[in-house]
C-alpha cells in the first residue's frame, strides 16, 4: 500500500531520516524494552511519544535513555554505545557492560533496531563489515542483539551510495546473523522478510513511499509479495 501522511496525503517521495524514525517508533509497542543500534536507529528515540512506557537500553550499560539533549545540556559522560550524547529519564539506571550483554543474550530485550549494509529476503543480516580489505570491523554488540532480542528489525536506506540495493536475495557481505530480521524499514518502503515472507518465499511489501510496486521490484531486482 502507498503510505499517507495525515496532513499532506499520499507520500510521494522517499521518507526523510526523521520521517523514517517516526515510522519505526510508531510500531514499537508501549512498555517495550528497546535497543537502538548505532547510526540511523538512534533517531527513533526522539520520536517515542511521552507516556509510551518504552525503555531504551544501550549496551554500554544504561536503561532509561531519553531523547537527544539540547546543545547546552550535553553531558560528555552520558552517551550511548555510539558515543552520541543522550539524556536520562526519571528512573534511569546504570550497570556494568557485562550485565548489559547478559540482558541482550538472555532474551530480555523486546525489540532491537539495527542498521545494515545488506539484508536478505530470508532475514539474514550483514551490518558489521563491508568486506573491503581496508574496512574496519565494527561488530560491537550487533551479533548479540540480532539473535538475543525477541524481535530484530532493520532501519536503513534501500539503496547504498553507489545505487546498489541493500535488500537482496542473498547477502554477499560477512553475516552478523542468520534469519534474524523480520522487517526492514527503509526510506522507500517497509518490507517484511524472514518469517514474514509469503507462501512463495517472497519478501512482502507492507508500505511504499513515493514509489510503485513494479518500480520497487526493479530497484531491488527482486520479485516482491504484497499489494502490486
Amino acid at each position: 500500500m502507498t503510505a499517507h501522511d495525515p496532513l499532506t496525503g499520499p507520500l510521494t517521495s522517499p521518507l526523510t531520516r526523521e520521517q523514517l524514525a517516526a515510522r519505526v517508533a510508531a510500531d514499537i509497542a508501549p512498555g517495550s524494552y528497546v535497543n537502538l543500534g548505532i547510526g540511523l536507529p538512534t533517531l527513533v528515540g526522539d520520536h517515542l511519544p511521552p507516556g509510551s512506557g518504552v525503555t531504551l537500553h544501550t549496551e554500554n550499560g544504561m536503561l532509561g535513555m531519553g531523547p537527544a539533549p539540547a546543545p547546552e545540556d550535553v553531558d560528555p559522560e552520558l552517551v550511548n554505545a555510539g558515543k552520541v550524547p543522550v539524556t536520562e529519564l526519571p528512573g534511569a539506571s546504570y550497570f556494568h557492560q557485562a550485565d548489559s550483554f547478559a540482558m541482550m543474550r538472555g532474551g530480555h530485550i523486546d525489540v532491537c533496531v539495527l542498521g545494515a549494509f545488506q539484508v536478505s529476503a530470508g532475514g539474514d543480516l550483514a551490518n558489521w563489515s563491508t568486506g573491503a580489505p581496508d574496512a574496519i570491523p565494527a561488530v560491537g554488540g550487533a551479533m548479540d542483539l540480532a539473535v538475543g532480542a525477541r524481535r530484530t528489525v532493520v532501519m536503513m536506506t534501500l539503496l547504498a551510495k553507489d545505487g546498489a540495493p541493500k535488500l537482496v536475495e542473498e547477502c554477499t557481505l560477512p553475516l552478523t546473523g542468520v534469519g534474524c530480521v523480520s522487517r526492514v524499514y527503509a526510506d522507500r518502503a517497509v518490507i517484511d522478510v524472514g518469517p514474514g515472507r509469503d507462501a512463495h518465499g517472497r519478501a512482502v511489501v507492507v508500505e511504499r513511499f513515493g514509489v510503485g510496486h513494479a518500480e520497487l521490484e526493479d530497484l531491488l531486482g527482486l520479485t516482491l509479495g504484497g499489494e502490486g
